[in-house]
This record gives structure tokens, sequence and C-alpha cells, in this order.
């Protein structure tokens, strides 16, 4: 082959070569890529209602009126079966308010759309058990007597755990001195959390930061590890607080809100 194209004038040498090159990326401008493509989701306040019905509610203990909001943030992905092409992906690289991602870390469990929202629906379930107890311990409150219901509607997965414990701590004891948590600021975040108060990372930072700002939040909550992700597409007079854990955060918006203390940033 290479001594029949040394005998072709260069012009001619040239497009030869190129013809496989061509014909690899048409092959590959329609083939199906592994990824998925992701945008900014809804936001919904966890102090107020999803749909007609109120995301936290209370009983066996006193709970307070609240002023403000706690929102949790989340972002939408296209579906397992949706096949992206080489030209979904370049134009997603490109924008910032869409995110390519690979499809085995927005769907870990795999299977077909039903298996995917089953598992979705487990992990906020636990994620809501954990969230409550999170919450009770800190306040040091008898998980036996007091009943806390969470209500996500259809939304899944386990990012909203954080701001479930701490809408449940600001309907209960707020600041802990008769003011709310937020200041009557409108207040977004994310994050995991355990049993024991720890805050875990998400993904889909840059995206949820971009929700949170298209609902009105101000300022949102981070897990610290993921400092450099929020930061990096952080819509204009967004305030970023990095948190580790659910003693952190209410100390920090504690702190935001008598403008008193030390408020972590990134």
């Amino acid at each position: 082959m290479l001594s029949r194209l040394s005998r072709l004038p260069r012009r001619k040498a040239v497009a030869v070569c190129a013809l496989p090159v061509v014909a690899l990326l048409a092959a590959a401008a329609f083939a199906p890529l592994p990824f998925s493509l992701a945008q900014p989701g809804r936001t919904v306040d966890v102090l107020g209602e999803s749909k007609g019905d109120p995301v936290i509610t209370i009983s066996g203990a006193k709970t307070r009126e609240t002023s403000g909001q706690l929102r949790m943030t989340t972002i939408v992905a296209t579906g397992p079966a949706v096949s992206l092409k080489l030209g979904d992906v370049i134009d997603g690289w490109f924008r910032t308010d869409r995110a390519v991602m690979p499809r085995d870390a927005v769907y870990p469990s795999g299977g077909d759309v039903q298996e995917i929202e089953k598992h979705n629906k487990a992990e906020m379930k636990e994620s809501q058990e954990t969230a409550s107890q999170a919450a009770l311990s800190y306040l040091g409150k008898d998980g036996e007597d007091i009943e806390v219901g969470l209500e996500a509607g259809d939304i899944g997965g386990p990012s909203a755990g954080l701001l479930f414990s701490l809408g449940i701590v600001d309907k209960l004891d707020g600041d802990g001195s008769g003011g709310d948590l937020t200041g009557g600021r409108v207040i977004a975040g994310t994050g995991t959390i355990d049993a024991s108060g720890k805050v875990g990372p998400v993904g889909g930072v840059a995206l949820k930061t971009q929700a949170a700002h298209r609902d009105g939040a101000t300022v949102f909550l981070v897990p610290k590890a993921e400092c450099s992700d929020a930061q990096s597409e952080l819509p204009e007079g967004m305030r970023l607080i990095p948190v580790t854990s659910l003693k952190g955060a209410v100390s920090a918006l504690v702190a935001l809100e008598k403008g008193k203390g030390s408020v972590p940033s990134c």
C-alpha cells in the first residue's frame, strides 16, 4: 500500500489517506455513545410543599412557624435508553448549562427504567430515614417519641439528605434562640447525610447551583469535597458555604443569620 501511495501525486495521496479518517468520523457521528446529558433540575423548598403536600410533617413534638426557604436541588439527565451522538456530546461539552457524564455514573445500578426508578426510590427512602435520625440526634430528641414524615414526590436518590435534616432542625428548634436557620433567606444546597450527621459528596453540583440561582437562592451549601466543582460555573451573586457535617451546617447558617462568628467559604 505504501509503495503504491508513494507513486501518487501528493494531493491524491492525502485524499486517499483521508478517506478512512472521514469514514471513522462519520461512523462516530452516528454511533451511540455511553454518555448521558444532564442539566439543572427542579428545586423543592423542604420547609414548604411539594405538589400540594408538606415535605416535612412532624408529630409527637411542637413545631414552629418558619420563614425563608431551604431548597433541595436536583439535576435531570437523559434516560439510560437514550443514545447520544457525537454532536450531542460535543454540544454538551461547550455549554455551561449542560454536563456530559458517563452513563454508568448517572445510572450506577444499571437495568431498565423501572429498575432504576426502584433503586432511586430506595435510596431516597434510606436518605429520609438517616436524615431524620441525624436531625433528632443532633437536637438530643428521642426518635421513639417523635415521628417524622418526609415527602419528596417523584424525586429519587440520596442527595437531599442534608437539606431534609436542616428542615427538621428548623421546624423543631430554628437557630436555637427563637430565630430561623435561614434568616429569611432562600438557601439551597445538596449533600448526602448519614445517621451521625456526616455530610457526603453527590455530584452535579455545578448544575445544582444554577438550578438554585434560577429559583432565587443566594446561598448554597455544598459538601466541602466538591467546592472546586461548585465554583466552576458558579452563578454571579451566589455564596458557597462548604460543610462536612450537620452540626457545621447549622453553625454556619446561625453565624450567617446573626452576622456573628465565622462562616466558612470555598
